[in-house]
């Protein structure tokens, strides 16, 4: 009987089954290492997409931020300049009411008055005179106290004293200032 020997042509098999499957493992390793690479490159692309995006935000905050300043720079110089007019406009007002309040003195003046000393402080007036008698000085008061400059006129003092040769009524007056309504 002839014999055959079969082994080398297994051992060839064995070789060739192996060499196959070191191929097929190694394509896939390769295939995997791609698709590994293709997604980190897609993930590295997104990641800078989304850095760019991160970058333009913050240059639009910073911009805003300059603009949000300016805008509180200008909201601040607005409420100063406000605050400015204001007291300008007191001012305007606070002018003209000395000017009023001696011209309304001056028009309550009744001949044979004169005043020797006008002081004001705080918005209290003192008035010192001298008058020819006790009724020119109560016309002064009423004169005085038609005024709507004038209020709560009190006569503090009245006493007789002597200028030559001649009998006088020398007097002292306290009122209050206030300022009529502007029309």
């Amino acid at each position: 009987m002839i014999r055959i020997n079969l082994l080398p042509v297994r051992a060839a098999q064995k070789k060739e089954k192996l060499r196959s499957q070191i191929s097929i493992f190694i394509l896939c390793m390769i295939l995997v290492c791609i698709a590994c690479g293709s997604l980190y490159v897609q993930k590295i692309l997104a990641i800078n997409t989304i850095k760019d995006e991160i970058a333009s935000i913050d240059q639009k905050n910073k911009d805003l931020s300059k603009k949000i300043g300016q805008v509180r720079d200008f909201e601040k110089k607005q409420a100063d300049l406000e605050k400015k007019l204001v007291i300008l406009q007191k001012l305007k007002n606070g002018k003209s009411g000395p000017v009023h309040l001696l011209d309304e003195l001056s028009a309550a003046l009744p001949d044979k008055l004169w005043l020797t000393k006008f002081s004001e402080k705080g918005g209290k007036i003192n008035l010192t005179g001298v008058a020819d008698n006790e009724n020119t000085v109560a016309v002064f008061m009423r004169n005085l106290d038609a005024s709507p400059y004038y209020q709560n006129i009190e006569l503090a003092v009245t006493e007789q004293t002597k200028a030559g040769e001649r009998k006088m009524q020398k007097f002292t007056l306290n009122c209050s200032v206030e300022a009529p309504p502007s029309e």
